[in-house]
């Protein structure tokens, strides 16, 4: 493996763990406690600090900040740390906090793009695969889980949830859970269906595409209680790990599940949307915004 690469004008302070192969350009600054595995690039003007751990071969932008100090007014001091995975980019401007309280963890997972000038703040959690367009912005304790897509200028708020597979639409407000496979966009946010291009791209079977719509339309487009609605689809389509996820998601929602009832009082013209099955994410969440707006 080779050797670390640092330039003589970066700042990496005793204490710091450096990996094999890891570049650090000029005027970035590593802190004392911060550990960046092998192959990990931090490009130039870039600040890392507190107990944070970045994974093999993630690379760092200019002027991106990690692992600073929470904006969280709560914060006494506690020993927290941030955790990024393998193979990540983050990019210019982008910052990551830490958390709030003794030793708790914002973790962002595998193969993750955090676009420039997002914000993730303390004590989220990122699953794998998870893009963040530009300017997205993250409150505290929100989740986002594997193969999530969040478009520019959004904000998350805090202790919100948004599914695997999910696609939110730029310019769009996520003030409530975004259940797992769907697709949505808009102020206020409009869900429109189960997110079938996206679905398809990642080589989901019809069957469980079909089954998902299913699921979805039982929630959304009834007038069926959500505990009922849940009892109904764990009847009939029951034999699908996906939809499976889907209801338990639905179940333990806290703070509630985004756009239900708007999409009640609009069924059938936001139901032609979720039929379709060719249409571009693009044209669909553009349709969608315009609703919503």
């Amino acid at each position: 493996m080779a050797k670390a690469n640092i330039h003589p004008q970066a700042v990496v302070e005793s204490g710091a763990k450096i990996g094999e192969g890891v570049t650090v350009e000029p005027f970035a600054i590593v802190k004392q406690n911060v550990v960046l595995e092998n192959n990990v690039t931090i490009k130039s003007h870039v600040y890392i600090d507190g107990n944070t751990t970045i994974g093999n071969g993630t690379t760092i932008w200019p002027f991106a900040s990690i692992g600073t100090k929470t904006q969280d007014l709560k914060f006494r001091g506690e020993k927290t740390f941030v955790k990024i995975g393998k193979n990540c980019e983050i990019r210019e401007f982008a910052t990551i906090n830490s958390s709030t309280f003794e030793g708790t963890v914002v973790s962002i997972g595998d193969n993750c793009l955090i676009m420039a000038y997002c914000h993730i703040a303390h004590n989220c959690t990122i699953g794998n695969n998870v893009i963040m367009s530009n300017n997205s912005l993250l409150a505290g304790h929100v989740i986002i889980e594997d193969y999530a897509i969040i478009g520019g200028m959004t904000p998350v708020h805090q202790f919100s949830r948004i599914g695997c597979h999910a696609m939110v639409g730029g310019f769009s407000r996520v003030t409530h859970d975004v259940p797992p496979y769907t697709i949505g966009a808009g102020v206020p946010y409009n869900l429109g269906g189960i997110n079938r291009i996206g679905l398809k791209r990642r080589q989901f079977p019809f069957d469980t595409r079909k089954a998902l719509a299913r699921a979805f339309r039982l929630v959304y487009r009834t007038d069926l209680h959500l505990d009922d609605a849940l009892k109904l689809i764990e009847k009939e389509v029951n034999s699908f790990p996906e939809v499976l996820h889907f209801v338990e998601f639905c179940r333990t929602s806290k703070r509630g599940l985004i756009g239900k009832q708007g999409a009640r009082r609009k069924p059938y013209h936001v139901n032609r949307i979720d039929e379709l099955d060719e249409r571009s994410s693009t044209d669909l969440l553009m349709e969608l915004s315009s609703q919503g707006l």
